[in-house]
């Protein structure tokens, strides 16, 4: 399967080397210093004392890491808004996009034009 992680902190970066892990063909979404540690080392978790690597192929650029089976949206949510654009080339017709984030904000369940704070309603 092919996934990527588009944000590698903590749940990112667990989530990416889990799913490596596991045989598949991860890759990422990321900037900055994690972006340049990913290239030159691998991705790297150390866990319980243990000291693991995970070689993903990681960018910056999501048209150049293609759509994807599955993507996991890992970003605090005030970077959401902000990076929906750029995974956009992430998203095939059949790509699943799993949220895994914290501090979720009140219009992600809502629909372009209905962001209003008062229009969130139970349908259960």
């Amino acid at each position: 399967m092919k996934i990527a992680v588009v944000g590698l902190g903590a749940v990112g970066g667990l989530m990416a080397a889990g799913l490596a892990a596991a045989g598949h063909e991860v890759s990422a979404l990321a900037r900055g210093a994690t972006l340049a540690a990913v290239k030159q080392h691998g991705l790297r978790l150390t866990m319980n004392g243990r000291d693991t690597s995970a070689a993903i192929r990681a960018s910056d650029d999501a048209a150049s890491l293609g759509a994807q089976d599955l993507v996991v949206v890992a970003l605090k949510g005030p970077a959401l808004a902000a990076a929906a654009r750029s995974m956009q080339p992430l998203l095939g017709h059949n790509t699943i996009v799993m949220p895994a984030m914290n501090g979720v904000p009140w219009w992600f369940l809502q629909t372009p034009t209905d962001r209003s704070p008062n229009s969130c309603r139970s349908t259960g």
